[in-house]
């Protein structure tokens, strides 16, 4: 499961630094050595998941709820009299929440009693009649035989139908019954009471059906509620194992079990973008996801977290692993990978190789890279001494922001990061932070907005400084074209 897990990640990588060399060097340019073409690296440590790196797992946006939401539905034939409870109230199982109106089916309970004791009378005077006939039958002569048969059949016929009313009369009366005795509608569950809907006309935007009158969230066992885009969705499986992490200490995790996807509850978010001067509209739909978790302790009912895969990343390993797709292994020479050398140009590096972690899909590397040093993903077209350049990542940002490779008071170079690639920036779903206030002023202002995690109270640069995240629709600041980064 962690090797399949790990083998979607490179969709992740084709994204990255694929992506980049293809972005720079154009289609038809692959093969080209000209000096001029530019080839993304990234930081090893940041690949291996070192040095506060979070390597190549996808990360999601995800919220602490009730293992179980009561939705008690309004019955569209009946009228609410009384409710008994108030939003953020703590009910109990059993507890009364609400009272049907009952008049209506009092007052048709009454006329149904009426209606049964009618026919009830009306079977017994037609037997009555039945009887009398036959006896004037048999005193009759020939020729009045068949008249006297035919009215004989005919209240038989009348008795059967009133009959057959009688029964329907019964059985509307026990359901009269059952409405009137159950207008008092009670909690199944113990819980907080978190919406009342008393306007019936009321309709969810989403299923089109209408709100439910009151909304219980079960107290007890907590779940995760995650949100994945359409881009994603697909590389979840259900059963898998995930890790839940803390916003406010990375360090704490929580551990559990990716339990269903609702794709039947799809949302629609639609983003204003800018990129290079121009602006435009982008949508992407996004599906909750839920993860139940082995234990959750800590936990607070609405606490927002994040959410990735578990593929072993958190087990301790001595030594430096790099992903197996990283490593050119090609029969009767080094395995090697395409580095960065002093000179800032593409080499390849040969490695000394030492176990091979089949699960994981890695290589323990015994010699020749450092977590310190920047490769890129071996695709076509890459030729030693082509000049490189850095892809942005969580760790330069948090050391560096002054680079002239990383300028980020420069508008302009950040709006051209932007250009042609924003679909794929907004489309990751990917949630990162800015360590510094500073990087908000190369920031377009249309991108930071009013999504500032409910901080309404700060100004952006206070939110930033911080290490709020910054939402832009589906996806967060923290990937550009696919690539891992923390801008």
């Amino acid at each position: 499961m962690k090797k399949f897990l790990v083998t979607v990640l490179i969709l992740a990588v084709l994204g990255g630094s694929g992506y980049a060399v293809w972005r720079y060097m154009g289609p038809g340019k692959s093969e080209s050595s000209d000096a001029n073409n530019v080839v993304f690296v990234d930081a090893v440590s940041m690949i291996a998941g070192l040095e506060g790196g979070t390597g190549l797992n996808n990360r999601y946006n995800g919220v602490i709820e009730p293992q179980e939401t009561w939705k008690v539905e309004q019955s569209q034939d009946q009228k609410v009299e009384e409710v008994y409870v108030q939003v953020g109230q703590t009910v109990k199982a059993g507890q009364k929440l609400f009272k049907y109106d009952t008049t209506e089916a009092q007052n048709s309970l009454a006329q149904a009693e009426i209606d049964l004791e009618r026919t009830a009378n009306d079977i017994e005077n037609t037997k009555a009649q039945i009887e009398e006939l036959k006896i004037a039958q048999s005193k009759a002569g020939a020729e009045e035989q068949l008249n006297y048969t035919i009215e004989i059949q005919t209240a038989e016929n009348t008795v059967k139908r009133t009959e057959y009313e009688q029964k329907s009369k019964k059985v509307e009366m026990e359901q009269l019954k059952k409405t009137i005795n159950s207008s008092v509608v009670t909690s199944e569950i113990d819980g907080v009471v978190k919406t009342i809907n008393t306007d019936s006309s009321k309709i969810d935007a989403y299923t089109g059906e209408p709100d439910p009158l009151i909304t219980i969230l079960a107290t007890g066992d907590y779940r995760v509620k995650g949100t994945v885009n359409e881009q994603n969705v697909q590389s979840l499986m259900l059963g898998s194992r995930v890790i839940v992490h803390s916003r406010v200490n990375e360090d704490q995790i929580w551990r559990g079990t990716l339990d269903s996807i609702d794709m039947e509850a799809a949302s629609s978010n639609q983003t204003d973008t800018y990129a290079s001067n121009q602006s435009g509209n982008t949508n992407s739909s996004t599906y909750p996801f839920y993860v139940v978790l082995d234990d959750d302790e800590g936990l607070m009912l609405g606490q927002h977290v994040y959410i990735e895969m578990d593929t072993g990343q958190m087990e301790a390993k001595s030594g430096l692993w790099l992903p197996s797709y990283y490593i050119v292994q090609e029969e009767g020479s080094a395995p090697y990978v395409w580095a960065a050398n002093e000179k800032e140009k593409l080499e390849k590096r040969e490695l000394t190789l030492g176990e091979y972690d089949e699960e994981m899909d890695q290589y323990e590397i015994l010699d020749g890279l450092t977590a310190g040093d920047y490769i890129t993903y071996p695709s076509q077209g890459l030729e030693e001494g082509m000049p490189i350049t850095h892809n942005f990542d969580e760790a330069t940002f948090g050391m560096d922001n002054s680079d002239d490779d990383l300028n980020l008071d420069d508008p302009d170079m950040v709006n051209e990061i932007y250009d042609d690639n924003f679909d794929d920036f907004l489309a990751t779903g990917y949630d990162a932070t800015m360590p510094d206030a500073s990087m908000a002023d190369a920031v377009p202002d249309d991108i930071i907005e009013g999504d500032l995690a409910d901080e309404g109270e700060l100004s952006d640069d206070q939110f930033l400084n911080e290490g709020g995240s910054v939402d832009i629709g589906a996806g967060n600041v923290g990937i550009i074209g696919g690539f891992d980064g923390g801008l």
